[in-house]
């Protein structure tokens, strides 16, 4: 009897789990707005930020390309096991591996903390992507993600967390095939974005920030152009005066 095919997504980023895209030696994000949030960055801290979008881009690779869930499930559990061993032992010569633990440990996040971020991406093909699942993914991937980001760049702002989670609901709802799925990050999305009190953002969270403004707008939008001159400006204007 033939099995029912599983329905399937477009890629969530163009990563696929490989080694990361590199110019001239450094790694290339396949998300320009994220590209120039690294840009915002202080300078001994862009490697760090770049490798820990990459390893989101990764994660969303293997999440993407997957027809098999239990595939997927396993390659994703392998980075989670990789990652906390960065607390215990030396990077392996995956690349990745090695730019993580020379380039974001030192400053503070954890690999333990860098491997929560998977949990987020694994709620995608660990069963269906319902309420409850895409309600993770903003959790676990934004959340976490936005908190070693905000360790790494020294950044003390207690609104970073759920920031993150807004930012990767929107980021769901404007990549995921299936529109239900999409209709549900979105609100999701605007619901956390809403709860968050205004305010200027300090400098330290401002690479963050702008990610999430843009979010934030994205929401409560139809449709997004990534890399617009509009959108660059709105980032460029949150690096300057903080709002």
């Amino acid at each position: 009897m033939p099995q029912a095919k599983r329905p399937t997504s477009v890629p969530l980023h163009r990563f696929t789990d490989g080694p990361p895209s590199r110019a001239g030696g450094q790694l290339e994000l396949a998300d320009p707005e994220r590209a120039l949030a690294v840009a915002y960055a202080p300078a001994d801290r862009r490697g760090g930020l770049t490798a820990l979008f990459a390893l989101d881009e990764r994660f969303g690779g293997i999440v993407s390309s997957t027809s098999e869930p239990m595939i997927g499930l396993m390659r994703l559990a392998w980075w989670r096991e990789a990652l906390e061993k960065l607390d215990r032992d030396p990077a392996p010569a995956e690349p990745l591996l090695r730019r993580l633990a020379d380039y974001v440990l030192p400053f503070g996040p954890s690999g333990a903390a860098l491997a929560a971020i998977e949990d987020g991406w694994a709620a995608l093909i660990d069963g269906e992507p319902d309420e409850v699942a895409i309600a993770r993914h903003g959790c676990e991937r934004g959340r976490n993600l936005f908190t070693a980001a905000a360790a790494l760049l020294g950044a003390d702002d207690p609104r970073l967390a759920a920031a993150g989670e807004a930012w990767a609901l929107t980021d769901l709802g404007y990549r995921h095939s299936n529109p239900e799925v999409r209709k549900a990050a979105l609100a999701q999305a605007r619901h956390r974005a809403a709860d968050l009190p205004p305010g200027r953002w300090p400098s330290g969270a401002r690479p963050l920030a702008a990610l999430f403004v843009l979010a934030r707008r994205d929401a409560a939008a139809a449709a997004r152009a990534q890399g617009r001159p509009d959108r660059l400006l709105r980032m460029l204007a949150l690096r300057l005066i903080g709002r």
